[in-house]
């Protein structure tokens, strides 16, 4: 495979006069689609909760990546694919992710091909560029409908 190049800028603004009022809010940018609002996590960060922070990034990262490889291979196993749904999760100690766990809902029109609709998780994991990036365990627990 060709290496491949992502480019984004992260924009911010303001004066880091005090620690407890800079604001943590920034926008991510890149050509195409509309800038993104981000911030630090609120919680641990002192960000803004109506915008994204990096961390629920990383994990809908995870979750998008797995979410276009099983599409692309039930395509390949000729499954059909009417809904998706992931409710992922991710969970950090206060140093570190030290998991992320996806928990995608998927249904499919053939009740017989359930089991195998559900083996191309697994596949999907593996494929999963993200995933094969970070360094802690990525785990999916996969529930199969028949529409």
């Amino acid at each position: 495979m060709a290496e491949h190049r992502y480019r984004v800028d992260v924009v911010w603004t303001g004066a880091t006069t005090d620690y407890r009022t800079y604001s943590r809010n920034h926008e991510v940018l890149a050509p195409g689609p509309p800038p993104l609002p981000a911030s630090a996590d609120p919680v641990v960060g002192r960000g803004d909760p109506d915008r994204w922070n990096p961390e629920q990034l990383l994990v809908a990262s995870l979750s998008q990546c797995h979410m276009l490889w099983y599409l692309h291979l039930a395509v390949e196993a000729g499954i059909v694919v009417v809904d998706y749904l992931d409710e992922a999760e991710g969970v950090m100690n206060a140093r570190r992710f030290e998991q992320v766990t996806l928990r995608p809902r998927v249904t499919i029109t053939d009740a017989a091909l359930t089991e195998r609709a559900r083996a191309l998780h697994e596949q999907a994991h593996e494929r999963c560029f993200i995933a094969n990036s970070v360094n802690f365990p990525v785990h999916h627990e996969p529930d199969i409908r028949v529409e």
